[in-house]
Order: C-alpha cells, then sequence, then structure tokens
C-alpha cells in the first residue's frame, strides 16, 4: 500500500504517550509518519495519536481519546476491563483497538468490536502486522464487518488532508470523478 506525497503526520510522541500515560506501539509509530491519519479505501479510517483529552477545538471530532472510550463502553464482561486504545474505525461501525495490557506496546494484540456479531475478537499481532494479513486473507475469517479489504491486492491509503483537498475542488477522492454533491453542504 505506497503513501503518496503529502501523506504522513508528525506527532510529539513524548507528549502523546505522556497524556496517555504509556508508549505506543513502534509499529503505528512507523505507519504515523509513512501515512498519517487518513482512510484506506474509503473504509478503514486510522485514526491519529493526540495526546489523551483530544484536540479539544473541534466539538464534533471523535479522536482516539473518544473513540477509545466507546470501545471500554462495548467491552461487556464481569471481570475487569482491559485498558483499550482505539486506532482505528470501519464504515461498519467496527472499532479496532490495542488491548493495551502490559508494559510491551509491541506485544498489545488487537481486539476487534464487531458490530455486526455484537462481540469482541482478539488477534496476537501488531497493527501493520494485522492490516496486512487483512489484505491477504490470512486469517480463518475476515475480522471486519465487511469484505471491502479482505484480500485487497492493491489496497489505497488516503491521507485526511488529500482527501480534504480532492472534495474541496470537486472531485470524489475514491473515484476520481466529479463529485455530484460538491458545494451543496456548504464548507
Amino acid at each position: 500500500m505506497p503513501s503518496h506525497p503529502g501523506a504522513g503526520d508528525r506527532a510529539d510522541w513524548a507528549a502523546v504517550e505522556a497524556g496517555w500515560d504509556t508508549p505506543f506501539p513502534s509499529d503505528f509509530k512507523k505507519f504515523m509518519a509513512e501515512y498519517g491519519e487518513g482512510t484506506i479505501d474509503d473504509y478503514l479510517s486510522v485514526l491519529l495519536a493526540e495526546p489523551q483529552g483530544g484536540f479539544g477545538s473541534d466539538p464534533l471530532y471523535m479522536g482516539m481519546a473518544e473513540e477509545s472510550q466507546n470501545a471500554s463502553d462495548l467491552w461487556r464482561t464481569e471481570s475487569r476491563k482491559p485498558r483499550l486504545i482505539a486506532w482505528g474505525l470501519d464504515s461498519s461501525a467496527d472499532i479496532l483497538c490495542w488491548r493495551a495490557d502490559g508494559d510491551d506496546p509491541d506485544q498489545w494484540p488487537i481486539v476487534v468490536w464487531s458490530r455486526s456479531g455484537g462481540r469482541w475478537t482478539e488477534y496476537q499481532c501488531g497493527m501493520a502486522e494485522f492490516l496486512c494479513c487483512v489484505f491477504r486473507a490470512e486469517f480463518d475469517r475476515c475480522p471486519l464487518g465487511d469484505l471491502s479489504l479482505w484480500g485487497a491486492a492493491s489496497p489505497r491509503f488516503l491521507h485526511r488532508d488529500e482527501q480534504q483537498r480532492l472534495r474541496d475542488s470537486g472531485i470524489d477522492p475514491w473515484t476520481g470523478e466529479p463529485d455530484p454533491y460538491a458545494g451543496m453542504f456548504g464548507d
């Protein structure tokens, strides 16, 4: 999955990790540097790592902290809830998280809340390996609520700024065609 010019986000990892009171997985840091916040094939959104509490200036922004709280609220178990940190969402309303237990973030498993199945499933891999396994259809079954990325030979990533630039120019970012709704709903 190649990145594109202008992709990638610079993060103040010291501030992010201090705010979350934990280090983040190294593959996620590398993903953020190469790709940044954006979407894969108009289906799976990867969240920007921000200091705990989010950006605060946009009350509609549902960032990593808010989605992590949503994930925690969905964890229905009588035993102690694990610490969940959401890193992705998909168009099927699934939430992709790390189960952030333990001192080594590179060992945190991925857990996926399946909105359609109403259950959590755990995968013993990191974020990058998880995505590769989805793209290569290497799990026993697709962990996401839709088969859009399952076995995707050439997944495409668009950084959030590139998506916005294309929309602002009247182009659908995923089809490359003129967007018939461009400009209809304000800025």
